[in-house]
């Protein structure tokens, strides 16, 4: 009885739970998750997932339920934005594929099989964890879908690279890869890289994209290329493989030879320039990472301070050996514009660092890019942003004007004004929109203050009316001014809209062609030869056809025109008759097809072996006199014949 009873308990405890979970399923509304009505659009349900997800990512919300929030979101976006799971869950309240009936009544069973399986075959008896779902939740909150990655890790990749995993339900080698991906994904996020998991059920087209057509896939993604990781899954091989993606010029090994040479390139660089001093004999991947973040606005080198070679650097710098010391280097090589040292830098540390001084003190526009980021378009009264822009003319020594107008900007303390140089010579209708037409100015250097209204160009500015030749009293007229400009911001009496600024450093047309081509190529080659040859398949297969029908009609062609130009030599007694001049003709005969050559006319015999040859096959351009004979006649009418070609043509003809 007691046994009975403990059944009893037990199914009814069975059927509670099942309800419990079928009603919890039948609970999720991804309309509400999103908080959209059942007629938005696209649009609309994008705009509503990035703004939830921004909200309840669980690296920026410390919620304790954020994390289950995001993946309700993600798994609401991944409803909504495939238009087939949409229909399906609006007509039958789910997302599957099949329909009608018979899918619901599959569903329910489901629902009761998987049910069954988990409660005999839980994980916590046997500690395998065979379903994806019932694995710990960290790579839930990397998953990626089709446009997160088109939109947002491909534009990302360009400042650092990720590592993405492919995996998918019932893969036991993601689940012998996943204590060694677990401990590297915490290691190489926190040193900047970017990761994603794509699960290969759920995101077809995305693994399909990436070329992945098996689980577990690793890859890497930067500057919008895809490579794959081919090694043993352990944690030195991850982190090289990443190091690998990274370009191989990003930092410089410096020593006392070259320390010169490489900070003094700020002026034709245009960027500040870095120095880690460190320990390690090789540049640490925090450090790589960092340089390809900020390529496009400063240099990066490296100095292994264990190294015979490199006391003088230390000494003049004043470099504590035994921690890592990070310095910035801007106009003055003499000494850094900002000094970090910390034991076990971290990456925001880093990063503060390097954003404060992403700028020289008074940079040179080479771009309407760079104008954009020095010289803000104004947004309101209280965000006034005024650049004071120095007109010079291009020198390879730093000329007096310049290093005045660099002093007066290092004694500058507001933070609403930046101070710019342009090369008038290099960016002339710029210089010619600011300057006034006086002779005053021809060959000299002018500073002007100006203010952006608009992305369209126009600014309203100042220039100041003597040439700025860096003396006291004209520091003293353009702090004067810039006072001034703090109570009353109508001095900027001039208006006008500045032309966009040509790229200076921009390549020629020429490189660029090369660099585009050689990338072409590289892609090519990592294609065919590492990453993907189901997609490639197509490609080659056309690339071969096509080679082998043109080859194959060469060769035929090549057969066929030796066939057509084999003849006889012509007798002796035709040589001497064409030499004396003798117009009577004379005939040779041949039982093969032959192609009328120059100096002669060609008569074969018409059986049914040359009919097809001389007839059917006739070529373009081509044509046949068909003569018909009978034995007697065919003599005497054949040399009437060739008397009356020879007199049309001046040919003779061979029989």
């Amino acid at each position: 009885m007691e046994v009975r009873k403990l059944s009893i308990s037990w199914q009814f405890l069975i059927v509670l739970v099942l309800i419990l979970q079928i009603l919890s399923a039948l609970d999720f509304d991804p309309y509400r998750v999103l908080g959209v009505s059942r007629t938005a659009s696209q649009a609309d349900i994008k705009k509503a997932y990035k703004k939830l997800a921004r909200e309840w990512h669980p690296d920026k919300n410390k919620d304790p339920g954020a994390e289950d929030k995001f993946i309700q979101i993600s798994k609401a976006y991944e409803i909504l934005s495939n238009e087939e799971k949409r229909s399906n869950y609006d007509q039958y309240g789910d997302a599957g594929e099949n329909q009608g009936y018979q899918k619901q009544q599959q569903q329910r069973e489901y629902r009761f099989r998987h049910f069954h399986e988990n409660f005999y075959f839980d994980e916590s008896f046997f500690h395998f964890p065979f379903n994806s779902e019932r694995r710990d939740s960290i790579d839930e909150k990397y998953l990626l879908h089709f446009s997160h990655y088109v939109n947002e890790v491909v534009p990302d990749s360009f400042k650092k690279p990720y590592l993405i995993k492919i995996t998918s339900d019932w893969c036991f080698s993601c689940i012998h890869i996943e204590p060694v991906w677990k401990e590297v994904i915490q290691e190489l996020e926190e040193l900047g890289v970017g990761i994603g998991v794509v699960h290969a059920g759920y995101e077809r087209r995305l693994a399909h994209h990436l070329g992945a057509h098996s689980t577990p896939s690793i890859l890497g993604i930067i500057n919008g290329k895809i490579s794959f990781f081919h090694n043993a899954v352990v944690r030195e091989n991850l982190r090289q493989f990443v190091e690998s993606l990274l370009p191989g010029n990003l930092v410089e090994k410096v020593t006392n030879k070259n320390y010169v040479r490489f900070l003094s390139g700020w002026q034709q660089e245009n960027k500040p320039h870095v120095l880690l001093f460190d320990q390690t004999p090789i540049v640490p991947l925090l450090y790589k990472l960092t340089a390809f973040a900020y390529k496009d606005y400063l240099s990066f080198g490296y100095v292994y301070v264990g190294l015979r070679g490199t006391e003088e650097m230390t000494r003049r710098y004043n470099i504590n050996i035994y921690a890592p010391t990070l310095l910035v280097f801007k106009e003055h090589i003499n000494r850094p514009a900002d000094v970090i040292q910390a034991r076990g830098m971290k990456k925001q540390i880093i990063d503060d660092f390097i954003t404060r001084n992403k700028y020289l003190l008074a940079a040179r526009l080479t771009s309407q890019k760079l104008f954009h980021e020095l010289c803000p378009v104004k947004r309101s009264h209280r965000q006034r942003k005024y650049c004071v822009v120095l007109l010079t003319a291009e020198t390879t020594k730093l000329s007096k004007p310049f290093e005045a107008f660099l002093s007066f900007a290092l004694a500058n303390t507001q933070d609403t004004v930046r101070f710019v140089h342009v090369y008038s010579n290099r960016q002339q209708e710029f210089a010619d929109t600011l300057l006034p037409d006086s002779e005053a100015f021809q060959g000299k250097s002018a500073v002007s203050i100006l203010e952006r209204r608009n992305t369209a160009g126009r600014v309203v500015y100042k220039t100041l009316e003597d040439p700025w030749i860096g003396s006291e009293s004209d520091k003293f007229i353009l702090l004067g001014y810039l006072d001034q400009l703090r109570k009353d911001p109508a001095l900027l009496s001039s208006e006008a809209v500045l032309p966009d600024l040509t790229d200076e450093l921009a390549p020629v047309f020429l490189l660029r062609w090369f660099y585009s081509a050689s990338d072409y190529i590289s892609d090519c080659w990592d294609s065919i030869f590492h990453n993907n040859w189901r997609e490639m398949m197509p490609l080659l297969s056309l690339i071969f056809s096509a080679l082998f029908i043109l080859f194959g009609t060469v060769i035929v062609q090549a057969f066929s025109d030796s066939n057509d130009e084999r003849e006889s030599s012509p007798p002796e007694k035709e040589e001497a008759q064409e030499k004396t001049g003798k117009t009577e003709p004379s005939f040779t005969k041949e039982n093969s097809s032959k192609i009328p050559k120059k100096g002669f006319v060609e008569v074969t015999e018409l059986t049914d072996v040359t009919y097809t040859s001389n007839l059917v096959r006739l070529r373009p351009g081509h044509m046949n006199v068909v003569l018909i004979l009978s034995n007697s006649t065919k003599t005497s009418l054949l040399q009437k014949f060739a008397l009356e070609v020879y007199t049309f043509t001046g040919k003779i003809i061979r029989w």
